[in-house]
């Protein structure tokens, strides 16, 4: 095993990475940028290496500067998290070049995986259903039209480096068509330093579940179970569960399946998740890869049993896996609600600011993920999110009152800042979610209710 591992990330994942890495007897290194160098997890690795100043593209997106931190502070290894560079081949080829193990799928299967256009492909070759769309990037605007034409309207453009939720619009008109092709060409540069596109059918009201799968490298695959993940403000996940709720337990079969022969096809290594959705015709589809540990993890975690990040240094380690499939014996439910310093009141705008009270959750069956303490910063250079609250209970009613009474604890006040703690509360206490009867549309449902509502009181 490793005897020390650099964390190439900030916040909440790379104090929960730090935190298996010690259970495991593993002297971590965190880095930090400029504006995070009284962070939680500075303070809590072995060792801290400042990288570069507050803008990501100069620290946390700076692979030269990573992996020069690695080898001075003697790392054997560099665990990515989720974001920033995690699924970026190019920076696990460095590490490999640079003597330095990637605790992540090696650099030429993120490569496939991490365009999305490809793993459509690959997908559809392994007999997985996949929507309408394009096969590769169109070579230009025309292309393009004619694609979304064929498709048929309303399309989705996504980023084909994109991921987790970034790098998505969609098109309901084809005279929008030009414009939101431009406009994301550029946030895909900017974002993912590469502006190719690709197109699919975008279907409306949909369910977003996913499969967690550990691979070995070898060909031995397993999953731990599905997540629903559909409650999303424009296509960013807040709240997650597992199992899924209403869903039949054939369905579950075949999707589980589908991710795991999927997965075997491609050898796959470590951590990863097959996302797909699932439509009103009940039948499903697959949508991406995500070659990483996610960020909802967590509801796995409590529901098996199983430390995926510990998990994830085995495989890179070359130990395998420590569980088989046999093993895995989910028990109960377990929901994540994310909460994040933005202003559902207004789009979800984040909200920077310094925290005055930052009091988490606590209680039976409740884990709180944060880097977040009284004094804290909170910048626009990096993602929102404070905390994730997971709880576990026996049954979804059970775990709906304890993530409710959760968020009601949950005290995060700061000039300025606001939270999506009352908006998740919101959501939880809602009969359609309740019912397990809700879609990808949700939050758009409960922002037009909101407009609505304020129409009539002016």
């Amino acid at each position: 095993m490793f005897s020390t591992v650099l964390i190439a990330n900030r916040g909440e994942i790379a104090l929960r990475v730090a935190r298996t890495c010690r259970e495991m007897g593993i002297r971590t290194v965190a880095v930090c940028s400029d504006s995070d160098r009284d962070s939680a997890i500075a303070r809590y690795a072995d060792r801290c290496v400042r990288i570069g100043p507050s803008a990501a593209r100069l620290s946390y997106l700076n692979p030269a500067a990573i992996v020069t931190a690695a080898l001075q502070s003697g790392a054997e290894a560099v665990h990515p998290g989720y974001g920033f560079l995690s699924e970026d081949p190019d920076f696990a080829e460095i590490c490999e070049a640079n003597g330095l193990t990637f605790v992540g799928p090696p650099a030429a299967l993120l490569r496939r995986l991490g365009d999305k256009a490809q793993a459509r492909e690959i997908a559809r070759a392994a007999g997985l259903p996949v929507l309408p769309g394009s096969s590769r990037s169109p070579a230009s605007l025309e292309e393009a039209r004619e694609v979304a034409a064929l498709i048929g309207y309303p399309v989705i453009i996504k980023a084909t480096a994109g991921g987790g939720g970034r790098g998505m619009t969609v098109v309901r008109d084809p005279r929008e068509f030009g414009r939101s092709w431009a406009r994301l060409r550029a946030v895909a540069q900017a974002t993912f330093n590469d502006p190719r596109l690709y197109l699919e059918k975008f279907l409306e009201n949909a369910r977003h579940v996913e499969v967690q799968v550990l691979g070995d490298g070898n060909g031995d695959v397993i999953h731990l179970g599905e997540r629903d993940c559909s409650v999303q403000r424009r296509r960013q996940k807040l709240i997650e569960e597992t199992p899924a709720p209403g869903l039949p337990g054939e369905l579950a079969d075949r999707i589980r399946a589908a991710a795991v022969h999927a997965a075997r096809e491609v050898r796959y290594a470590g951590a990863g998740t097959y996302e797909f959705l699932v439509g009103d015709d009940g039948d499903f589809v697959f949508m991406e890869v995500n070659c990483r540990i996610q960020v909802e993890h967590p509801v796995t975690e409590q529901v098996t049993g199983i430390d995926l990040v510990r998990e994830q240094l085995r495989v890179a380690a070359g130990y395998g896996l420590s569980v088989t499939q046999e093993d895995v014996q989910p028990r109960g439910v377990a929901i994540e609600v994310r909460v994040n310093a933005e202003d559902p009141e207004r789009g979800f705008l984040p909200t920077p600011g310094v925290l005055d009270e930052f009091l988490p959750p606590s209680g039976p069956f409740v884990r709180v993920d944060t880097h977040g303490f009284p004094g804290f910063r909170v910048t626009a250079d990096y993602d929102p999110l404070l905390a994730k609250v997971t709880v576990w209970a026996p049954d979804r009613r059970q775990a709906i009152e304890r993530v409710d009474r959760a968020l009601a604890e949950f005290r995060v006040t700061g000039r300025g800042v606001h939270t999506t703690r009352d908006f998740l509360r919101r959501v939880v206490a809602n009969p359609v979610f309740r019912a397990a009867k809700h879609t990808t549309g949700l939050v758009d449902e409960l922002a037009v209710e909101d407009a609505e509502r304020l129409r009539l009181a002016g």
